[in-house]
Formats: C-alpha cells, structure tokens, sequence
C-alpha cells in the first residue's frame, strides 16, 4: 500500500459517513469482498485486489473515533469529524498507510476465507483447515482490538477471539509440533511463534483455562526444540466410493449438460466449488421425460436432514425444485420433467438452499474465475520459501494446504 492514498469523505442522507479511494462502479457479489464489522462501522476491501484503505460506512463516529487515526490517520479521521458535524457533504483526505489497516485488512481476509475459499477436488484447490485457519484468526481479532469497544450492541460479530479459540483449540497441540519443526529463523517460524503468543494472550484476556492452553503456554515458555513434521489433524481426503444400491439409470437420453454453481445460493460447505460441480441428464421413456441431477459435494460432512435442492427451468419457464440427497461424494435428486415431446428443450439447473438463497442473480462467472485465480497464486505462494513480511501474506492454513499433494487431496 502506498504511504499515502486520497480518500473522499461524504454524508448520506440517513447520516452515515462513508469513507473510500475507490471510483464508484458497479455492485460486485459479496463474495469478491472481505468484509469486518468493527465499533460503529463496516470496512469492506475488494478482495482480488491490493488491500488500500478500506471503504468504511461509519454510523456511529462516536464509537469509530477509537479506530478511525489509527487505520486511516489523523487527516481523515478530522474529515469524518467535520462531515458528521454537518459542515461540508464530502471531503478529500489523505490516508496513511497504518500497521493497524494492514492487520484489519488481514483479519477481514481470514474471514472471508472462512466464508468463501472455493475448495474443489476436480479444480485441484485444497480446502483450509478449519482449526489451523480459526486459531490464525482468533490471534488477528487480538492484534487488530482496538476495532472493537465493549459496547453491549450485538454489531460487532468479528470480535470473537475467545469464541475461536474455544471452537479450534484442537489445533493447537499440531500448531506447536509445526512450532518445534521448522527452523527458528524462518518467516513461517514467525508467522507460528507470533500466532500462538496472540493466541495465548487472547486466551489469558478471556480468562480461558484448559489442558490445550496450558501446554500452549509451557511450550512458550521453552525454547523450542526441533521435532517431528507437522501433521495436519484431519484433511478432506479422497472421494469415496458411493456405498449402498445405486440408481440404474434407464430410458433414452435426450439432453444433458452443466447447471450453473453460485456460491451465493447456498453456506459454504455443502457443494464443491468447481464451475462444473452441476450436472444433470434428462431422459425419455415412451411418453414420459425425467431429469436426474448430480452435484459433487463438499469434502465436508453436512448436518442430517439439509434441505438442498435444484432448481430446474425449461424453456425459460416457472422454476422446479428438486429435493437433493447426499451419498458420500455426490448429491442427487431425480424428478418428472414436463418438457415437450418434440424438439431440444433449453435447461437451466442450479442448486440452492432455501431459507439462505438470496435468490438467483447475474452471471458472475468472471468473479469466481478471479478468485479461483487469486487462491490459486496465494496457494503458490504459501509453497515458496520466499520472505512472507506482507500484512497479506500466506496464512498457516494456506501455507499448510500448499503442502496437499494429489494423493493427499
């Protein structure tokens, strides 16, 4: 980021301050955004791009002033002042680029990671382990707390250190052992000593006490000693075989093709992010026409009963949907399909969970291309010995998953 970046400051009409270096421009998907919800704002960074001063929608200054010099500087944090006090309706400052804005944008990466990483077996991009990926993350949200206040207003999500931590801590006795392996020179020495101390300090500041965090803070207190390889506690592993009877198809077919797979339309975990994820094939026998859908499914296990469904249209039509169950590595759904008896019907499937879908919305394809690339060069970078001093650097979990070779995956 530069020394020094031009911001607008401006006053909307329900009276938030909205902070940017951007040009307006379209609307792109929540997916292409890092997103941290901090005291009396929202900070938002456009996640394949470089990580400037963050576009902020201040609502209540009072509580951002905490934060507001500390991650843009004392120019813009007037600026906003005097907008909020009812002088001029927009303003230019300059920003400085801020040890604080580089760890805010960091952490609201590692959330977006959590969110939205497009694992997938066939695109060969690895999924982020969940304990390695939270401890990093916990140790970030107490680095960047001066973001947060102890407001009792429910406003502030990403203030959840102690919550990680009590959500990951089985990850921590593998942290270590990675710790004690790697040469204490190394950037990725580092990047292991400077989580696991904010870990432990978070932890002590929540008044946590276990058995993991115990160890954590012996083995802190020693100089480390070279050890075993880190061992990643779990991973995705192959794809199984469908176990039990599977459906025999029957019938002729004609059409088949690939659906459309939003990331939006459904929680992250449930289907895998490949491009090519929905398939379908519709099929005649005598008069009547059946579709059958397939999506390959997240590595992950979902909670029983899930509600997935597809969505199918013909022609353009009124949407169908299909309830989809899960059968190890797939998800599948077959239904009736009222199609005409002549000519080539134009199908569109996509797959959705009703209750979340935000509903479908403009093909946004390009988008997902550009993240597929964007972890794909950090995955290539998380393998490389290269120096690792970016406020965007390689997180632990990214380092680990370069690691994932085919057979492992």
């Amino acid at each position: 980021m530069a020394a020094e970046t031009e911001v607008r400051v401006g006053r909307a009409d329900d009276g938030t301050i909205r902070i940017t270096a951007a040009a307006p421009g379209t609307h792109r998907p929540a997916f292409t955004q890092a997103v941290l919800d901090v005291a009396g704002a929202v900070l938002v960074w456009p996640v394949a791009e470089d990580p400037g001063p963050p576009t902020a929608y201040v609502h209540d200054v009072g509580r951002a002033q905490q934060w507001l010099w500390a991650v843009y500087g004392e120019r813009t944090a007037a600026a906003v002042h005097a907008c909020a006090a009812a002088e001029p309706d927009e303003l230019r400052a300059a920003a400085d680029a801020t040890a604080l804005a580089g760890s805010a944008a960091r952490l609201a990466f590692g959330h977006w990671a959590a969110r939205w990483w497009p694992a997938s077996y066939p695109d060969q991009i690895p999924a982020l382990e969940p304990d390695v990926l939270g401890l990093e993350l916990a140790a970030l949200s107490c680095q960047c707390q001066q973001l947060f206040d102890s407001d009792s207003l429910d406003d502030q999500p990403d203030d959840c250190a102690a919550q990680l931590i009590g959500e990951h801590q089985a990850g921590l006795d593998p942290l270590i052992r990675w710790w004690h392996s790697v040469p204490a020179p190394s950037d990725t020495a580092r990047l292991l000593e400077n989580v696991l101390r904010l870990v432990d300090a978070a932890a002590d500041n929540a008044g946590l006490d276990t058995t993991a965090l115990r160890r954590l803070r012996s083995s802190l207190d020693q100089r480390p000693a070279p050890g075993g390889l880190f061992t990643r506690p779990g991973g995705p592993g192959g794809y199984a075989l469908a176990a039990g009877t599977a459906h025999v198809p029957s019938g002729r077919v004609i059409a088949r093709g690939t659906g459309v797979n939003d990331w939006r339309r459904y929680p992250p975990g449930l289907v895998d992010a490949a491009e090519n994820a929905v398939t379908w094939t519709a099929r005649a026998t005598g008069a009547r026409r059946e579709i059958e859908v397939e999506v390959l499914a997240d590595a992950v296990a979902p909670a029983v009963g899930v509600p997935l469904v597809a969505e199918v249209r013909v022609d353009g039509g009124t949407a169908d949907r299909i309830r989809l169950g899960r059968r190890d590595d797939l998800w599948t759904g077959r239904a009736d399909l009222n199609v005409p008896a002549t000519g080539q019907p134009h199908l569109d499937v996509q797959v959705l969970l009703p209750g979340f879908d935000p509903g479908a919305g403009a093909d946004v394809r390009a988008d997902r291309d550009a993240i597929r690339s964007l972890v794909r060069r950090r995955l290539a970078a998380g393998a490389e010995p290269a120096p690792r001093t970016s406020p965007m650097g390689p997180f632990l979990a990214e380092i680990a998953a370069a690691t994932t070779t085919e057979e492992d995956y």
